[in-house]
Formats: C-alpha cells, sequence, structure tokens
C-alpha cells in the first residue's frame, strides 16, 4: 500500500518535540515509522521495498535520479514477531520514502520542503522511530555529497537527531568480496563516517543481497531497527 504527497498539495510545518507513539499503546502489537535518507542511487527504494516485504517503491538503475516525491508504504502484519510480557506481537512498517539528495533535477530547498511536509503529514501525530541514511557500503563515505543528506536530516530532526538516526549500508556484498568483515569495514572507515557512528552510537546495519532470501534480508534488518528502537525506549519525534 502506498500514498505519495508531493510538494504543493499539502502546507504542514515540521518542528519536532518528543513524546511515547500512540502506535504503542496495543499491547499485542506494534507499529513503528520509518523515514529514508540518502543520495541518488544508494538503494533507497530497493531497502524500502525490502522492509515492506513487497515493491511499492519504483526502484531502478538510471544515470540520474529516480524518485522525485515521498511515498508513504505499509507492510502487511508481521504475526509473533517477537514476545513482549510474555505475549506474541504483531508488528506492522511504515516507510517512508524520499528523493534522493543531492538530486539530478530538485534543489536542496525543494527536495526539503517535500520532505519536511511528507514527515509531518504521515508521522506529524504518530511519530518517527528511526530515520534510516541509506549509504552504499562500496562508496567510500567522504566529501561533500555524502554529509548533505546528514545534513539535511540534522536540519528535519533538530538537536536529537543522533537519537534516532541510523545507517543502513547497501550492497555489503560487494565488501565480502573485498575480503572485509564489517567490524575491518568500520575499522578502516573514513575519519567522516567514523565521527557520524560514534554521534549516533554505533547504530548500523548491513544489508546483503547475494546469498540470502529476500525475507531473509528483511527479517535481519528489522530484528537490528527493533534493537535500535527499544534502546531509545520507544520514543518518537512528532512534527506538528
Amino acid at each position: 500500500m502506498k500514498e505519495q504527497l508531493c510538494q504543493g498539495k499539502r502546507r504542514l510545518c515540521g518542528e519536532s518535540i518528543f513524546k511515547t507513539g500512540k502506535a504503542m499503546t496495543d499491547p499485542n502489537k506494534v507499529i513503528i515509522n520509518v523515514a529514508l535518507f540518502g543520495m541518488t542511487q544508494s538503494g533507497k527504494s530497493s531497502a524500502g521495498n525490502i522492509l515492506l516485504g513487497s515493491a511499492d517503491f519504483h526502484s531502478s538503475f538510471a544515470p540520474c535520479s529516480v524518485t522525485t516525491c515521498c511515498s508513504l508504504g505499509r507492510s502487511c502484519h508481521l504475526h509473533s514477531f517477537m514476545r513482549r510480557g510474555g505475549r506474541e506481537v504483531t508488528l506492522q512498517v511504515q516507510v517512508l520514502d524520499t528523493p534522493g539528495y543531492p538530486h539530478s533535477t530538485l534543489s536542496k530547498k525543494h527536495v526539503k520542503q517535500e520532505v519536511k511536509e511528507a514527515l509531518a503529514h504521515h508521522f506529524g501525530q504518530e511519530g518517527l522511530h528511526l530515520a534510516l541514511l541509506v549509504q552504499r557500503a562500496d562508496v567510500p563515505f567522504c566529501g561533500q555529497e555524502v554529509t548533505d543528506p546528514v545534513q539535511m536530516i540534522q536540519e528535519l530532526l533538530g538537536h536529537a537527531w543522533m537519537n534516532y538516526t541510523a545507517i543502513l549500508f547497501t550492497h555489503a556484498e560487494k565488501i565480502e568480496e573485498a575480503g572485509f568483515t564489517e567490524d575491518k569495514y568500520v575499522h578502516e572507515a573514513s575519519d567522516t563516517l567514523i565521527t557520524l557512528l560514534n554521534s549516533i552510537q554505533h547504530k548500523y546495519i548491513f544489508q546483503y543481497k547475494k546469498g540470502k532470501s529476500l525475507n531473509e534480508q528483511r527479517m535481519k534488518i528489522l530484528e537490528r531497527i527493533m534493537e535500535f528502537i527499544k534502546k531509545n525506549c520507544y520514543q518518537v519525534l512528532t512534527f506538528k
């Protein structure tokens, strides 16, 4: 299920505050809200489809930016995903896909306003649990372009952005092929990436494609995301 919000259709502000999410009021069901950020062709839409277990978001290789509007996708219910208080809990995931930045045709101002309105529209009341910065593992994290999405997250989420941000490294099979373990990759990363990882309390996930089924990828990523959200006491950022 997908819902799109393009700039100009809805005007809402994006001031963020803390609160406990309404999605946590049912003890037998958890809804988590995730927003995807990252550079063009980083694999955001593809990662969103894996999280949803569907093909809601258009994803393809192209010499230019593919995503131009924010889209919200909702997963089916994952029954018995985890246990809490001795009870089996059902999980549903809501994922906001956003235009990449830097964008091949849209200005930073346009992309920022588009995402700001979408966050307010979709997560204004229920709140955002996690912003996933999607970064290709086979592309060095250095230079102005890779830090632009980080700056956008900081501007949109406010001073507490680091508590609600994690990195999803896509194309992780490439580092495996190069003989790197995940620990070695992080240890030998650029100073820029190490500084970012320290800021977000080393919340990161590696996404592999080769040798793993889509469902296996999905469950591993969702389990890690839930670890981050639990560690943050299920707090959310709301936008109004």
